[in-house]
């Protein structure tokens, strides 16, 4: 028997009311949204975090799911992660701060993962030294950059039958995911 998503929600009742729910630019106005509705969140029991976000500073994203990781590791207390539509870029970032087997997406979300993008202008002038100090910071910064974009890729497929080669062979393309075949592939339990 193929069981639909209306038969799935029923098993996870808590996904019909956040207890955090975010849309929009995963920005610092984001940040501070997600701060006030977490500390007006219920203290105990799990939490639920919905999302829905077409991207934006994937260091909020890191930032925000630094501290759900805290509060997981400090309290104990489950946290459960629902993508709702868009879960795009920074939001798959976010995502990626939950384990697989608490992430889910309702019907119809895509995920999209792609590589960070940097668009800076290097300047050259003055002193050869200095110069020459001025390209190593913006190398060091474009290295460290990917490193993290990396350990966010390690981090969105652990658990998952993704590979972490398969990520980085997608990424460059920006890879849509929809909610389904995310199931599928482990890198969400359910979708509802």
């Amino acid at each position: 028997m193929n069981e639909t998503s209306e038969n799935r929600a029923a098993r996870y009742p808590l996904l019909s009311q956040p207890h955090v729910i975010l849309q929009g630019t995963v920005d610092h106005d984001m940040y501070v949204r997600f701060r006030e509705q977490l500390a007006a969140a219920p203290g105990d029991g799990p939490l639920v975090v919905a999302i829905s976000t077409l991207g934006g500073d994937p260091e909020v994203a890191r930032l925000m799911g630094d501290e759900l990781r805290l509060l997981r590791d400090y309290t104990g207390r489950e946290t459960l992660f629902l993508g709702k539509v868009a879960v795009y870029s920074a939001g798959a970032t976010f995502m990626a701060s939950f384990p697989t087997d608490k992430r889910f997406l309702t019907r119809g979300t895509r995920i999209m993962v792609h590589e960070r993008i940097l668009t800076k202008t290097v300047e050259l002038a003055g002193p050869l030294k200095s110069v020459v100090a001025g390209l190593k910071a913006n190398l060091h910064e474009i290295e460290e950059s990917v490193r993290i974009e990396e350990e966010g890729f390690r981090a969105l497929v652990a658990g998952s039958d993704i590979a972490f080669e398969e990520v980085q062979k997608r990424a460059p393309s920006n890879w849509y995911i929809e909610a389904e075949e995310a199931r599928d592939l482990g890198l969400v339990l359910d979708v509802i």
